[in-house]
């Protein structure tokens, strides 16, 4: 594990107790007193100084990353390197550029070793939903809601679109098995529980390449719970993805059994050799739809495009 805050510390005790085929051997993390503290939670796990050495140390042989989006590049490059698979959490990296060059640098390899960590797309609920959309016919319009409890302050309106509204992008690219061709996001009215300068709730509106449409609502300061619903509109009918009642805590708690087949579909994809779930392009794809999304949060809404090479 690189990165042991609330994301990766919930993955560790993930690998260590509730996936089959791995063990958890070492953690990294820049708060060396917090991968103490995790790592003497589990027996026999190793504090490693260095993410890098972490993934370079012969006893390690997949990586899963937590760390911060801005430390993925250099990281999954890493992985590469050594030819070690990794499970890199959303986002892939911070920018399109950064994400593209991951893209090649996989791609000289030969095999892909990066699996994203889009969960949704093994959340029963959706993967249901997803497995069914033939009963209604073709795809038209996703309508999607996503609304979070509260956010720290220091989650201002650009990383509502880059780190929330970036699994709306990832859904509406696997349900619609197309690409984004232009997103919109819209603010009005914010939310008195928003902090200042925070434009809360958002609206985004993807037009796919294919002409499906995309609405979601991002409220990350709701004070209601944790709320994520879907609604797929075809040509015969609906289908939905509805929120639990009463609503959950948090992320954590919704989707845990999204997390625990997520983890164990990429242990034991490492094991057999092969790839499994969203890799680095998705990544990549998702990160160009969401700087298209920031560009148009900045320019009052109006549609951008998002460009991306065949």
């Amino acid at each position: 594990m690189v990165g042991v805050g609330v994301m990766g510390a919930d993955h560790a005790a993930r690998l260590a107790h509730r996936v089959a085929g791995a063990a958890l051997v070492a953690v990294s993390d820049p708060d060396m007193g917090r991968a103490a503290a995790v790592a003497s939670a589990f027996a026999g796990v190793r504090v490693v100084a260095s993410p890098l050495a972490l993934i370079a140390d012969s006893g390690v042989d997949a990586v899963l990353l937590a760390s911060p989006g801005s430390a993925h590049e250099e990281q999954v490059l890493a992985c590469l390197s050594f030819g070690k698979p990794v499970l890199c959490e959303k986002p892939l990296t911070l920018s399109a550029a950064s994400s593209l060059r991951l893209v090649a640098a996989e791609r000289a390899l030969g095999r892909r070793l990066v699996q994203v960590g889009f969960m949704r797309r093994f959340d029963p609920s959706y993967t249901r939903l997803q497995s069914s959309l033939s009963s209604i016919g073709r795809l038209l319009v996703l309508h999607n809601v996503h609304r979070n409890v509260s956010a720290p302050a220091s989650f201002r309106s650009e990383m509502i679109v880059r780190d929330s509204l970036v699994h709306e992008v990832d859904v509406a690219r696997w349900l619609f098995a197309d690409e984004i061709a232009s997103v919109s996001v819209l603010a009005g009215l914010s939310s008195r529980s928003a902090p200042s300068g925070v434009r809360d709730p958002l609206v985004a509106v993807f037009r796919m390449a294919g002409g499906g449409i995309v609405t979601t609502e991002v409220f990350i300061n709701s004070q209601t719970g944790y709320e994520v619903r879907c609604e797929a509109v075809g040509e015969r009918g609906s289908l939905f993805v509805d929120a639990p009642r009463p609503l959950p805590a948090d992320f954590l708690s919704r989707f845990a059994s999204a997390y625990d087949l997520e983890v164990q579909a990429w242990v034991s994809s490492c094991v057999e050799g092969r790839a499994a779930g969203p890799g680095v392009w998705d990544g990549y794809a998702a990160t160009t739809a969401s700087e298209a999304g920031v560009r148009s949060l900045q320019n009052g809404g109006e549609p951008v495009a998002v460009e991306t090479p065949s």
